[in-house]
């Protein structure tokens, strides 16, 4: 049954109507039901919401650092006011579990807007070097376009640190997991967010994000998602010369050197690369150790996965949900069934559905032993609860092992040495190396190494990724 319909973009201070609008059908990966639609923006949409944009951003609507911190005030505590209200349409739109949605999906996309708020209230935004003075000042328009899998998340990585630095946005969610972002449009709105700062046309990439990236008068876009989009999201924006910030694919290692703690890290790196289902970037889905500890790990790791509850989103006992869409169904079944015929040893998972889940697009969580480097699951990110365990000899051969990637998002290190782990980490290709399981930090700068992408996010390296530099000579 149809329950959310919205036929609405936010342009310019309020919500427009567009009737005659294509439509996009929202699917519940829990039923397979169609549960609403949302209109398909168009390129003449783009172009009032980046016009908006621009007035607002000449205009210096956002006034003075202060101004804006006081917004990033108001909106943080909106969302923290209707933070069920997202939980909720988190679980309809992706699958996420109810209490993943409230314990990591919203809680952890509202630290992005508190942080950059005190980031805000520190910064300097002109300094002096004898003679010469440096400005920072605000890009301009921004093109933000979000993905399906962390909806609310990477909306307010993007839309704080933009609004922090003085920008004007449109943003562009994605019409798989659209009603998220419907929902902080209005928070938006409610905060009072001057006409024009904040922008919303919802639709597809092919559409809507190239003409956004295409655009003359968008001076940056910021994407997350696929490589295959960021790369025609950098070459529509090329011909212009705007300031393209990438954050895609990810084949993360988990490297565990031989001092480890095998019996609590194992278990750890199961959930770590299994958390959202697998459909993290991030996501550490190669579990690199000694061959000399492989039968031992393999028992460890399929203790972990059976340890899963996969289920009904709605019910708080479940911890993992669906896979988000049809289409990544069918391309984690397809993984699942390479690893398979190309001679890994599979552990526990395996093709379909869990026992007792007839319909809903649910995966079961699969671990592959003896992986090669070069098979498609060692190389190929797959973005769903999939785990792929490889043996190495050395630890020269581990190192190498975690670097042969295209990618270098992400990395996880396991020892009992910390000098030893300092010494491995610096020689791992990747954005963010992860020592023993450390607590989440909302202020690290987020971004890959290679075919990982270009840019930072978070904390005050996300904020520069806003700002252009200017130098004052005899200031």
């Amino acid at each position: 049954m149809t329950v959310w319909d919205d036929t609405r973009f936010y342009i310019d201070g309020r919500w427009l109507d567009r009737p005659a609008a294509g439509r996009v059908p929202v699917v519940d990966p829990s039923s397979e039901r169609v549960v609403g639609h949302v209109a398909a923006g168009s390129a003449e949409d783009v172009g009032f919401a980046v016009a908006a944009a621009r007035r607002a951003v000449d205009g210096g609507c956002l006034g003075t650092p202060a101004d804006r911190a006081a917004l990033l005030g108001r909106i943080l505590a909106l969302l923290e006011e209707r933070a069920e209200l997202f939980a909720q349409a988190l679980v309809t739109e992706m699958g996420a579990p109810v209490g993943y949605a409230r314990s990591a999906q919203v809680p952890l996309a509202i630290e992005h807007v508190r942080v950059q708020a005190e980031v805000l209230r520190r910064y300097r935004f002109l300094s002096w070097d004898g003679g010469t003075a440096t400005a920072k000042e605000p890009i301009g328009v921004c093109a933000l376009i979000t993905p399906w899998n962390w909806p609310l998340y990477q909306v307010t990585a993007k839309v704080a640190p933009a609004i922090a630095a003085g920008c004007a946005v449109v943003l562009k969610p994605s019409e798989l997991s659209p009603y998220s972002a419907q929902l902080f449009a209005q928070v938006m709105h409610d905060a009072g967010t001057p006409p024009g700062a904040f922008n919303l046309v919802g639709g597809t990439g092919e559409v809507v994000g190239a003409a956004l990236a295409a655009h003359p008068d968008v001076d940056m876009v910021s994407i997350t998602g696929s490589n295959r989009a960021g790369v025609l999201v950098a070459q529509a924006a090329a011909v212009t010369v705007k300031r393209v910030v990438q954050e895609l694919g990810g084949k993360s290692p988990n490297l565990f050197l031989d001092d480890a703690d095998f019996e609590q890290g194992v278990a750890k790196g199961v959930l770590a690369g299994m958390r959202n289902a697998g459909q993290s970037c991030s996501a550490p889905t190669r579990m690199l150790v000694p061959e000399s500890r492989l039968a031992e790990v393999e028992a460890l790791a399929a203790r972990a996965a059976a340890g899963i509850v996969v289920g009904d989103p709605r019910d708080e006992r479940t911890t993992m949900g669906p896979i988000a869409n049809a289409a990544q169904f069918a391309r984690v079944q397809a993984m699942i069934a390479a690893g398979m015929e190309e001679g890994a040893k599979l552990v526990c998972g395996g093709l379909g559905r869990p026992d007792g889940l007839a319909r809903g697009f649910y995966a079961r969580p699969t671990v592959f032993s003896g992986v090669t480097p070069s098979m498609r699951i060692a190389r190929e990110e797959i973005f769903g609860p999939v785990l792929a365990i490889m043996p190495y000899r050395d630890e020269e051969e581990a190192i190498r092992i975690a670097n042969d990637t295209v990618y270098g998002l992400g990395a996880h290190l396991q020892s009992a040495d910390r000098e030893r782990a300092r010494r491995v980490a610096a020689r791992i290709r990747a954005g963010q190396v992860h020592i023993n399981y450390p607590p989440w930090d909302p202020y690290a700068p987020f971004g890959g190494y290679k075919r990982s992408g270009n840019g930072r996010e978070y904390g005050v390296h996300g904020l520069e990724e806003y700002l252009e530099t200017k130098a004052i000579l005899g200031y």
